[in-house]
């Protein structure tokens, strides 16, 4: 079912509408007829207030959890609501100031994992970052034989982190070779990135100047692509506050969250969510099963893109929660907190 036009709502109906969304966001109950007449200073009946609300329903913009029991949004409503409806204010002095003291200089990674942080506590979210890609500088690289057709590739990248990839060997290659090649890479190839590094031998081989044999240059070649290609699939995606899901509403639908848990387990699908933000030029919020890897959770993501120094998008910062968080507030926190990393980076 599409959301239908704002314009096709009465003014009566958006103001029930508005009520009945902004009590279920507040406290995650459906909300009943005699609740709206005391809430909304709008001198109708109950009965007025459920023909409303029937109608809405009719539309697809309600629903009753129960036959007895009040209404609430649903997705379709909560995208009409935040699509036209909703009214985000500027992040508070206090939740700028907490943001900015977290998200301060030093190691790019450092200034992530607390952006995410942050995030996650002043919204009771899980805090979300997905990182620019690392490629590792390479200070050395060895092969180590496990097999007759197996070696390990160790990489130790220029900031100490050590790696081991398992890479396939041709029959019959020598031990000498092994070391031949892990020699070649830590002394001709040191302080290049892996992208550098195959540019910097095929370079070699092409003009002859390389110091080794056909088999040598092959091995390091399946060396340098093995961690090339992993790295280029692999995400790096940091999250914090897995915690806050799990609050006094959710605790009644156990199910959904584990759901959710189970979800944020797969990195690689919420990366990849997560990138389709980076096309755009602003906020992108999901809700619900309009992404099919939250279709179970009923959860919703609120996610904007930040830029590296040349102006280009280099990640993306948000928040995972229920379908039901507070959207008005946690936008425009979500985006200061992109720009905040924007100029950090600029």
């Amino acid at each position: 079912m599409t959301t239908p036009p704002i314009s096709e709502l009465s003014d009566r109906a958006r103001d029930i509408f508005r009520v009945v969304v902004e009590s279920y966001i507040g406290t995650g109950a459906p909300v009943g007829s005699r609740t709206i007449s005391r809430l909304s200073g709008l001198n109708l009946s109950p009965a007025s207030i459920r023909n409303v609300m029937q109608d809405l329903e009719e539309l697809g913009l309600l629903a009753a959890p129960h036959t007895s029991a009040g209404r609430m949004p649903t997705e379709i409503g909560l995208r009409l609501f935040v699509d036209g409806m909703m009214q985000a204010a500027e992040p508070s002095a206090h939740e700028r100031a907490a943001i900015e003291a977290r998200i301060t200089g030093g190691p790019v990674e450092d200034a992530l994992t607390a952006a995410s942080a942050v995030l996650s506590g002043l919204s009771s979210c899980a805090g979300i970052v997905l990182v620019p890609p690392r490629e590792p500088v390479v200070r050395q690289f060895g092969f180590v034989p496990l097999s007759r057709d197996q070696a390990l590739a160790v990489l130790v990248g220029a900031d100490g982190t050590v790696e081991n990839r398992v890479v396939d060997l041709p029959q019959g290659t020598p031990a000498h070779l092994l070391t031949d090649a892990s020699n070649y890479i830590s002394s001709q190839l040191s302080g290049l990135t892996l992208r550098e590094a195959e540019e910097k031998l095929r370079g070699e081989i092409g003009h002859g100047r390389a110091a080794l044999d056909n088999a040598a240059a092959d091995l390091i070649a399946r060396g340098l692509a093995v961690w090339s290609e992993d790295g280029a699939s692999r995400p790096v995606l940091i999250v914090r506050g897995q915690a806050n899901l799990i609050d006094p509403a959710a605790a009644a639908d156990l199910e959904r969250v584990r759901q959710l848990l189970d979800e944020l387990e797969s990195k690689e699908e919420i990366a990849r969510l997560l990138d389709s933000a980076r096309s755009g030029q602003g906020m992108k919020i999901f809700i619900g099963s309009e992404n099919k890897l939250f279709s179970l959770s009923g959860s919703s993501v609120i996610a904007a893109p930040y830029r590296g120094g040349d102006g280009r998008v280099v990640g993306v910062v948000g928040v995972i929660g229920p379908t039901r968080l507070n959207y008005a507030r946690v936008v425009p926190m979500v985006d200061f907190t992109a720009q905040t990393l924007t100029r950090l980076m600029a």
